[in-house]
């Protein structure tokens, strides 16, 4: 058995094997078969969450996803996330023929084969996310979606340089990669946290030898990490919101309201055009991006009512009631979610699948939306000035 790609950890009475993989190599699910056959571990720990575990062992998951939970949760961008990883790697696929993520697959096999005890041993992808998102500020946010948006139609090849870099590093990280260079302080959730949260789950899997599957690019920080203890619990903490945000989401409409109510005593046509300016900013806006998004008549039809009263509540999107009214009327079926992960490959196809084009319903309403929000409380604003 060749030990390249192999590094032996002591840690107390237990022997930790770690194989640094490459998610993009063929031969990396081949020497995880005879690391795991040879050395018969207790515990086979696979640098996947509950999540994507479920992702890669059970083909129907998109089949139970309820758009309705997702829109009234607020997922609607975490989906569209996950979907620009599921086109990234299908581009991979597509491209050289390769399944990414195969090591983790035969990981999970040969753990079974074998007897061990399988570890999930990553941190849930939601709570990544949710700690870049929380490091980035407003126009970096701004930034990750739209670096996002535009990654699932990218019809940009892998050249074979990308490829081997690719080979020491995990998927999500090779996606974020152009953003992280961008936002170098990401590297703390993305790549540093984990290694933590890795080594912690491999030392603490049960039994006196351990083998864990990982990505390479995680193999130095998992040595340096293994002799130190690490909370999980605080790892996986989900940073809290500034106040910020809730309190300006709240200024603006008490600002608005009070605005065109002084007009309207001081100014009753004055108060008249503040208020058709409102309506018409937020509802034109928020209309034009269901439009853009194919959204069925009535779906644009909400978008344009909804639009001016829910940018006076915070706690409501236009967004959730567009969506809401094109899933009613386009409900997407079980064929809609199984060509899902193949849908989002093209840009025909992104908008043709009924599940995505909700998503982009909702999404793109509330682009339109908050731009309406702006610029119809600017032009308010200039009523106000010009006729009080």
């Amino acid at each position: 058995m060749q030990e390249e790609n192999i590094t032996r950890l002591q840690y107390g009475d237990k022997e930790l094997i770690l194989i640094g993989t490459a998610h993009v190599s063929r031969r990396s699910a081949e020497q995880v078969k005879e690391v795991i056959d040879a050395e018969q571990p207790d515990s086979v720990c696979i640098e996947l969450d509950a999540q994507r575990y479920q992702s890669v062992t059970d083909n129907s998951k998109w089949k139970e996803t309820d758009i309705f939970k997702v829109i009234k949760e607020k997922k609607s961008s975490l989906l569209l996330m996950n979907l620009a990883i599921s086109s990234f790697q299908n581009r991979l696929a597509d491209q050289f023929g390769i399944k990414p993520g195969q090591e983790m697959i035969q990981g999970i096999k040969s753990a079974e084969e074998n007897g061990a005890e399988l570890v999930l041993a990553d941190r849930n992808i939601q709570v990544t996310f949710s700690r870049i998102w929380g490091n980035i500020g407003l126009w970096g946010k701004m930034q990750l979606l739209s670096s996002v948006f535009f990654s699932i139609f990218s019809k940009e090849t892998v050249s074979e340089a990308d490829l081997e870099k690719m080979k020491s590093q995990d998927t999500l990280s090779a996606v974020m990669d152009d953003f992280t260079k961008a936002f170098p302080r990401l590297k703390t959730p993305l790549i540093d946290e984990r290694d933590q949260y890795l080594a912690q789950k491999i030392k603490d899997a049960p039994g006196k030898k351990i083998v864990a599957v990982l990505g390479a690019a995680h193999v130095p920080g998992i040595k340096k990490e293994i002799h130190n203890e690490h909370d999980l619990d605080k790892l996986s903490e989900v940073p809290p919101k500034s106040k910020w945000p809730k309190i300006i989401g709240w200024a603006i409409p008490v600002i608005i309201i009070s605005i065109i109510a002084y007009t309207f005593i001081a100014n009753p046509a004055a108060g008249l055009d503040q208020t058709i300016s409102w309506v018409l900013w937020n509802g034109i806006l928020a209309a034009i991006g269901a439009t853009i998004a194919f959204g069925h008549p009535l779906a644009i039809l909400t978008a344009f009512v909804a639009a001016p009263i829910s940018s006076l509540n915070p706690l409501v999107a236009a967004g959730w009631f567009s969506g809401l009214t094109q899933a009613s009327i386009r409900k997407p079926n079980v064929g809609d979610f199984e060509t899902l992960s193949k849908d989002v490959f093209t840009l025909k196809g992104f908008w043709d699948n009924k599940v995505t084009r909700v998503l982009l319903v909702v999404v793109l309403t509330n682009i339109g939306s908050s731009l309406g929000t702006f610029i119809g409380g600017a032009d308010v604003i200039r009523l106000f000035i010009e006729n009080i």
